[in-house]
């Protein structure tokens, strides 16, 4: 017997036609596809960053400007990622290892094996710098606002440095006032307790006020302090120009 195929010479041909109209349609989607990756990888490629935390291209210090005031701050003492990054910025928070006044390398973590241990000394000098905006000076704080609130009695200077307590029922109640005035120094210190106590010492720079945080402890050696404060401002600070 004898058997025909189903499929027509016409039928064929128009399947083949079919075919490459489907195949001539797909073309532009894959142009546009391939259009389209290579889009953006060159925008990826544009916009990440030029250099690393490990290279040698790494920048060192970053140019900030706070309240218009500049400086130039080593990136690895600034506190916050977000706040890594040059050009204007209202507040800027760092800190240094003390005495050596280097950026550390790292935040200190609390692990399972020391979070029980005894409070480890703080090692750190602490700086926030913020643009002031015309607010009372920290030299005016302290000659007029805070006398306001200090208890009459202050103790004999110890080494150079006057100590005087805020009454307790003042908004510095908590607190003590260290002051000296060669080198000058002038420090608002809350007093241990379940916590050490902590100094403030504020001074403007331009457009900027520097608030410096410290152990009470450190004031045993006051004039080191001092210095150490002078030296990281004038380190910190820009191009006067």
């Amino acid at each position: 017997m004898t058997v025909f195929s189903a499929t027509s010479p016409r039928s064929s041909k128009t399947g083949a036609r079919t075919s490459a109209r489907a195949r001539s349609h797909l073309v532009p989607f894959a142009l546009t596809g391939v259009v389209a990756a290579g889009a953006i990888a060159l925008v990826a490629y544009l916009l990440w960053p030029t250099w690393s935390t490990s290279g040698v291209d790494t920048p060192d210090k970053l140019p900030v400007s706070v309240g218009g005031t500049l400086f130039n701050l080593p990136v690895q003492a600034i506190r916050m990622k977000i706040q890594r990054h040059s050009g204007p910025q209202e507040r800027i928070d760092l800190d240094f290892l003390y005495p050596s006044l280097q950026a550390p390398n790292g935040p200190r973590h609390v692990t399972a094996d020391t979070v029980d241990t005894a409070m480890q000394p703080i090692d750190r000098i602490f700086l926030s710098i913020a643009a002031h905006h015309d607010a009372l000076s920290p030299e005016q704080r302290t000659t007029t606002i805070y006398p306001r609130y200090l208890d009459q009695a202050a103790t004999a200077p110890d080494d150079g440095l006057t100590m005087r307590p805020f009454r307790s029922d003042t908004p510095y109640g908590s607190e003590d006032l260290y002051s000296a005035s060669f080198p000058a120094l002038a420090a608002r210190c809350t007093r241990d307790a379940a916590t050490p106590g902590m100094c403030l010492s504020e001074r403007r720079v331009g457009a900027a006020d520097l608030t410096f945080r410290f152990p009470r402890s450190w004031l045993s050696q006051w004039r080191d302090v001092a210095n150490a404060m002078d030296r990281l401002t004038a380190q910190l600070r820009g191009p006067k120009g």
